[in-house]
């Protein structure tokens, strides 16, 4: 191995994360969180985004959404927002999120991050990144071993997420490396039901959620 090849500096990514209309996003949660149900989707989001840009391989977190509400608290974390203008459903909105991100840096590998991952750890992260800089594509299962949280391409590689329907399998399809790394349960863990949200509170959730999960505690009936 050449001198180069040995000090050449970690692969930087642009990580793109999808964020629904606030109104249409945790509607699994609609019970447990009644009227907080809006800003408990919105605080994990956060958290996530959050976490993320702090991890020091993430060069740029590209954020697709449609709704002005997560795109200006977002953005004020320091992520970059795009609209989603295929509107043709999840895995068009991440490639062309994806696409924007190879605008900014062509160098960068390239991922889609599920926006529900509250508990995140940008050493986790890293990580995880750095296992996934050494194959084509890559991913990570979620907890339950169906869906999938991070899915990776590296640069010069076609961006192909197959998010959707057991997801898992369709990676794997593909040929995409599953990364089962010790010890990243906050990169598995996505919440979408209020047992998930429990798990990732046990984890250690960010402020945002936390904040939000107390209010719903407060206001669950003794």
């Amino acid at each position: 191995m050449s001198t180069a090849a040995r000090t050449a500096p970690p692969l930087q990514w642009s990580l793109v994360v999808p964020v629904k209309v606030l109104a249409r996003a945790k509607t699994r949660m609609s019970a447990a969180a009644g009227r907080h149900r809006q800003d408990l989707a919105l605080a994990v989001a956060a958290d996530t985004v959050a976490a993320a840009l702090r991890c020091p391989r993430v060069r740029d977190v590209i954020v697709v959404t449609d709704d002005p509400l997560p795109a200006a608290e977002l953005t004020s974390l320091g992520a970059r927002v795009v609209p989603d203008e295929p509107d043709a459903g999840l895995n068009p909105a991440l490639v062309h999120g994806a696409g924007r991100g190879r605008e900014l840096s062509a160098d960068t590998g390239t991922g889609a991050l599920s926006a529900d991952l509250p508990a995140l750890r940008p050493d986790e992260l890293l990580r995880v990144l750095d296992a996934a800089a050494l194959a084509p594509e890559a991913f990570v299962p979620d907890a339950a071993g169906i869906g999938t949280t991070l899915y990776t391409a590296r640069p010069g590689v076609p961006f192909s997420p197959a998010f959707g329907r057991d997801s898992r399998a369709a990676h794997r399809a593909r040929g995409a490396r599953e990364l089962l790394l010790p010890d990243i349960d906050s990169i598995r863990r996505d919440v979408d039901t209020p047992a998930d949200l429990q798990v990732a509170l046990d984890l250690g959730v960010g402020p945002r959620t936390a904040a939000v999960a107390a209010r719903l505690r407060t206001a669950a009936p003794g």
